[in-house]
């Protein structure tokens, strides 16, 4: 877990240098968006899952 936060500021740290200061929030909204689109995909899919998988009392022998 710890190792994880420190790539991820060197990350921070380089895409600050590289981009400047002023793109940085736009850089974090599109990340945000990912994020969440990845997130409701994946929710999307494991719903998905579920209407689709046998209950019970639908089992067959």
């Amino acid at each position: 877990m710890g190792e994880l936060l420190v790539v991820l500021l060197i990350i921070l740290v380089l895409v600050l240098m590289w981009r400047g200061p002023k793109t940085l929030p736009r850089l974090g909204e599109a990340l945000g968006r990912g994020v969440r689109e990845a997130r409701r995909e994946a929710s999307d899919a494991l719903d998905g899952d579920r209407d689709r998988s046998p209950t019970d009392d639908q089992r067959q022998p």
